[in-house]
């Protein structure tokens, strides 16, 4: 593998790492009690800020019971199958495609959540530094925000910040869910720039 490839793959494996953490339920905190890794250092990683050493990396993969190759992005995804016991309505065999480099600025990523048997409990909401910008591409994604609960559907768009208690889940049982996640870990979000309409056939 070159340099290159390394230092990508590194760097990709925040949102993995964060996926991971939430599918299996636990907070920052206690991965943090449980690894030793401060949670500043996970935060950073976890948002893209900060690349993992190797000794992170494999500390994080034994804590969560996965495998380097998942963690990097290189295990193959099984097809998704409904589940009726997977906690908070995630499979495992949630999917996070990183769309950007993460050297900084809004980082895009692609989530599939597999389908489920019936509708799951309400996701544990997590809460961090950041602002995300949230687009379904495919079935309904439940978003718990704060104490509002959003079924969103095909072409539904949302924008908040993530310091507020946050978590998704498939609100199933229709089949899977597809979306696109916008994040900037320092705030940073998308910018409309369309034009000013001219002409008089302008709407």
């Amino acid at each position: 593998m070159a340099g290159n490839d390394v230092a990508e793959t590194l760097a990709a494996m925040g949102p993995r790492l964060r996926a991971v953490r939430e599918r299996r339920g636990v907070t920052l905190a206690d991965v943090c009690r449980a690894t030793g890794i401060s949670p500043s250092t996970l935060s950073r990683i976890e948002t893209g800020r900060r690349k993992p050493t190797l000794e992170v990396v494999l500390q994080l993969a034994r804590e969560y019971g996965v495998g380097l190759d998942e963690l990097a992005g290189t295990a193959p995804h099984p097809a998704a199958e409904p589940r009726s016991t997977a906690p908070h309505g995630f499979g495992d065999d949630k999917a996070v495609l990183p769309l950007t480099r993460y050297v900084g600025g809004l980082h895009a990523h692609k989530h599939v959540l597999p389908a489920v048997a019936q509708p799951p409990r309400r996701p544990r909401q997590v809460s961090h530094e950041g602002y995300e910008w949230l687009c379904v591409l495919y079935g309904r994604l439940w978003l718990a925000l704060g104490s509002q609960d959003l079924v969103l559907t095909a072409g539904d768009v949302v924008e908040f910040d993530t310091r507020t208690p946050h978590a998704v889940a498939n609100a199933g049982p229709d089949g899977p869910v597809e979306y696109l996640v916008m994040f900037g870990p320092q705030g940073e979000r998308p910018r409309p720039r369309t034009p000013p309409a001219t002409g008089r056939g302008a709407r």
